[in-house]
C-alpha cells in the first residue's frame, strides 16, 4: 500500500471518519452538486444508474425526518441530508443495484471529506422507510437505501480502528490467513 501522502485518493479513504456533529452553516450549492456528481459517477451493472437522490435542506422536512430515527440529534443538527433510493423500475438485479448504490454513497462521503465537509451514513432510518417516502412524497418505485447527514464538521479529533487484515482476508481459500 502506498505510504501516506503518495496518493490523494488513498489518503482520503484512510482519513475519512463519520461526522455526527455539524456547524450551523449551510452547504453551498456548488458543493452539493459536486457531491451528487460523485455519487452519479459510481459504477453500476449495465450502467443502469439505479440510484435516485433527494437533497433535503428544508428545516421542517429535516425535523420530520429526524422523528423517524433514534439518531434524531444527528439528523436535526445537519444542514443537509441526501436521501438515497433504489429506483425499482430501473433495476435489473436487486443485489447488484444495491451494491452500486453503496458505491455511490461511498463516493459521496469521500467527496464530502475532500471538500472539508463531514458526513455520516444513516442506515437505521430504513426501519421507517415508508414514513420517509411519505414525507418526501416519493413514488412507490423508490425504495429508501440510506440518508446521509452532511455539513461542516465541528472541529474535534475523530479516530477509528480496524481489524488486522489477517482477520478478514484469506489467501487462495478461506482459512488460510492473509499475511501482509
Amino acid at each position: 500500500m502506498p505510504k501516506k501522502g503518495e496518493s490523494k485518493v488513498i489518503d482520503t479513504i484512510l482519513n475519512r471518519r463519520s461526522v455526527r456533529e455539524f456547524m450551523d452553516k449551510p452547504v453551498s450549492k456548488e458543493d452539493i452538486n459536486t457531491i451528487l456528481n460523485a455519487g452519479h459517477w459510481a459504477p453500476s451493472g449495465l450502467n443502469n444508474q439505479p440510484w435516485r437522490f433527494i437533497v433535503i435542506q428544508n428545516q421542517e422536512a429535516i425535523q420530520r425526518i429526524s422523528e423517524c430515527t433514534h439518531y434524531s440529534g444527528i439528523v436535526v443538527g445537519a444542514p443537509l441530508l441526501i436521501a438515497t433510493f433504489l429506483d425499482t423500475e430501473n433495476s435489473y438485479n436487486r443485489t447488484k443495484d444495491i451494491e452500486a448504490i453503496g458505491a455511490a454513497i461511498q463516493n459521496m462521503l469521500l467527496t464530502c471529506c475532500e471538500l472539508g465537509l463531514g458526513g455520516v451514513w444513516l442506515g437505521e432510518i430504513l426501519n421507517k422507510k415508508e414514513k420517509i417516502n411519505y414525507i418526501l412524497e416519493c413514488p412507490s418505485n423508490l425504495e429508501l437505501m440510506s440518508a446521509l447527514a452532511i455539513g461542516e464538521p465541528i472541529p474535534k479529533e475523530r479516530t477509528s480502528t480496524r481489524k488486522a487484515l489477517n482477520e478478514i482476508a484469506f489467501d487462495d481459500k478461506y482459512g488460510t490467513r492473509w499475511e501482509e
